[in-house]
């Protein structure tokens, strides 16, 4: 949930400091073959910010919505749900937007309040909101704060009672020494009276002048060093004021340095070129970003100041804040000759008890049935990846999908020359709380060196009987891809823009995008909030997308998963019987016959109808011993089963 990871260092150093939107073409639409548009319809789309060229591939665009007023040219961030609104973070606050007509989203509330990154959830009344940067307010000041130790700095975790939506009141603030990159809301079902929240804080550890406890040493010099560890909130629900860290569990102690796979080739031709310039260059985890001129010229600055030198800056003071640099990096993300020092991203799953840890170098596997004190029970690493940033289960919780911020959120990693691997998912497959390599999956549309691109948050779509996911990938757009065979996914939908500058580097793109209530809402760093529907195609029929539908979320916070439970509907059963007759687990006769039957018992009156499907799911059980699928049989026999006994279905 970074943008970008890299420049979050100069964030420790203290150096970082539209009106309408016009309508684009769109360049492809939905068809029912199964064969993907060619040419690639996203390659050479025109540039803008708002006038962008646009491709749409088995998708239909329901609304762009720009940001409001005090937003515009600040960062668009992570998003939440709760009822019927969408809440956007954002680097200078947060927004509730009204979706109840996605259509035409409406501003409910803009509430200014700068913290990067604002990463957001939501829990009942409860409004959590991460804050990292060296300039967030304890009061949600605009003015920042200049002084490197202040009592006035929020680092951590803010929380609001959003009971009334209008008017948000910050009853609670909880401050940890690396800050709040992101958080996860556990609510565990053994405890109704307080949510859990996971802080992953990747920033410098902060002083002890401003936050007692805070250390900055390996635990092997101080046992309560503030590396190597996250942070574990407990919040009482009807007492969010008492909110505090009950636990620091360091699940990363013991990790040996994770393998590296370097940078492509134009791209070190690049940094060699800008080290021969004079430019500085951040490195670390085997990504690299080259610093511009303004916050090079402020780090030679911060360095002459503290050697009380004063003057034009000489070549003698360029060569020690070059010095000094790998020592602010080292202090930020902690020793090289070990693993990770915290998570980026965690994804809490209490159905099953488990989490999955994006954690850096590694992918980690916890046990969460005791929230207070998550276990490392697997780590995997790979060469191929580079930065392990966020993860997504499965809904059996069979698989675990892990992504790559390979140049964290600002650099251009899906070019044509970009392998494939490289800032991609990595599927496995999990068995024995065990992890197992399966394959990688990457948005293979070439980019352009103006886009950001890499893979990015998504969520699972509640298609029933399969593994379906829509992903944000920056500048790339937005993909929806097929893993339920985890070593073979496929792409089945996307939406791209064309770069926001064709010049330039220039942020932009889609940050997350996830399913809400029958919608995809994304989003989108510096154009605002996008939304988007599925339409039929020869990946997925009217039925399997009416079935997703019914399955409605009173609030959503995509890191704190919860279990996809499909109501009793025709169209679930019809949905299993269209991916029946796509991967001919049945025959074709048998299809058609359990298609008519369902047609008419939807028609009958609740007797018949009772009877019918009775018969019908007693035949499908039959039918299913020497099925090609079984096990889509017995589903859409359950289905139909479940149907004949339900007085609520839908019809």
């Amino acid at each position: 949930m970074a943008l970008p990871s890299l420049r979050s260092v100069s964030l420790l150093l203290g150096l970082a400091a539209v009106a309408a939107c016009a309508h684009s073409t769109s360049t492809a639409g939905g068809n029912m073959s199964a064969t993907p548009p060619s040419p690639d319809p996203r390659v050479g789309l025109k540039a803008g910010l708002f006038d962008a060229q646009e491709a749409t591939w088995n998708l239909k665009v329901v609304s762009q919505t720009p940001p409001s007023q005090d937003f515009v040219g600040y960062t668009n961030s992570d998003l939440a749900f709760t009822g019927k609104y969408a809440i956007q973070g954002n680097y200078h606050g947060y927004q509730f937007w009204d979706i109840s007509n996605p259509a035409k989203p409406q501003l409910e509330l803009g509430y200014v309040c700068p913290a990067s990154q604002s990463d957001v959830s939501v829990y009942k009344n409860l409004l959590f909101v991460s804050g990292e940067g060296l300039t967030g307010r304890l009061d949600c000041g605009t003015e920042g704060v200049p002084d490197t130790v202040s009592k006035e700095r929020l680092r951590g975790l803010r929380i609001f009672d959003i009971s009334d939506m209008a008017h948000p009141k910050n009853v609670g603030n909880v401050q940890t020494c690396r800050g709040s990159h992101t958080h996860s809301v556990l609510v565990d079902p053994k405890d109704t009276d307080n949510v859990y929240v996971y802080i992953s804080g990747s920033a410098g550890v902060r002083s002890p002048e401003e936050l007692a406890g805070c250390i900055a040493a390996s635990p092997e010099q101080d046992s309560s060093s503030a590396l190597f560890r996250i942070e574990v909130i407990k919040v009482p629900v009807a007492h969010p004021e008492q909110a505090a860290i009950v636990s620091s569990p360091r699940i990363f102690q013991d990790l040996k340095p994770p393998p590296e796979h370097g940078e492509a080739k134009q791209d070190i031709a690049a940094l060699d070129s800008a080290k021969a310039a004079g430019a500085f260059v951040i490195s670390f985890m085997g990504m690299h970003h080259i610093m511009d001129k303004d916050d090079g010229d402020s780090l030679v600055a911060m360095v002459m100041k503290a050697h009380n030198r004063a003057g034009p800056p000489t070549a003698q003071d360029s060569a020690a804040a070059r010095d000094t640099l790998p020592v602010l990096v080292a202090k930020m993300v902690g020793p090289s000759n070990t693993g990770p020092t915290q998570c980026h991203d965690i994804t809490v799953y209490p159905e099953i008890g488990l989490a999955g840890g994006a954690c850096g170098g590694y992918g980690l596997l916890l046990d969460i049935s005791d929230p207070v004190h998550p276990k490392r029970i697997d780590a995997v690493a790979d060469s191929n990846f580079s930065y392990w940033h966020s993860a997504t289960f499965n809904n059996d919780g069979t698989k675990l999908l892990f992504s790559d911020e390979w140049g964290g959120g600002g650099q251009p990693k899906c070019r044509k020359t970009d392998p494939p691997q490289w800032g991609a998912d990595a599927i496995f497959t999990l068995a024995n709380r065990k992890l197992t390599f399966d394959s990688y999956y990457k948005m293979l549309a070439p980019q352009t060196p103006q886009e950001n691109c890499v893979a990015h948050n998504g969520s699972l779509i509640p298609i029933p009987g399969r593994d379906v996911m829509v992903q944000a990938w920056y500048q790339g757009g937005i993909s929806v891809f097929d893993w339920t065979d985890a070593a073979h996914p496929k792409e089945i939908a996307f939406f791209d823009r064309g770069p926001v500058d064709s010049t330039k580097m220039a942020s932009g793109g889609s940050w997350s995008v996830y399913w809400y209530n029958g919608v995809m809402v994304s989003s989108e760093i510096s154009r605002g909030l996008d939304i988007f529907e599925l339409t039929p195609s020869a990946y997925i029929s009217q039925n399997e997308i009416e079935a997703a539908r019914s399955v409605h979320r009173d609030y959503l916070n995509v890191q704190g998963q919860q279990k996809f439970v499909w109501p009793p509907t025709f169209a679930l059963a019809r949905a299993y019987l269209d991916q029946l007759e796509r991967n001919k687990g049945l025959g074709e006769g048998q299809i058609q016959a359990a298609r008519k039957t369902l047609a008419d018992a939807e028609k009958a009156s609740d007797t018949k109808r009772q009877e019918e499907l009775t018969a019908l799911a007693s035949e499908l059980e039959k039918e299913a011993n020497g099925a090609g699928d079984a096990g889509k049989v017995q589903l859409a026999a359950g289905a139909v089963k479940d149907l004949a006994s339900s007085k609520t279905a839908s019809r």
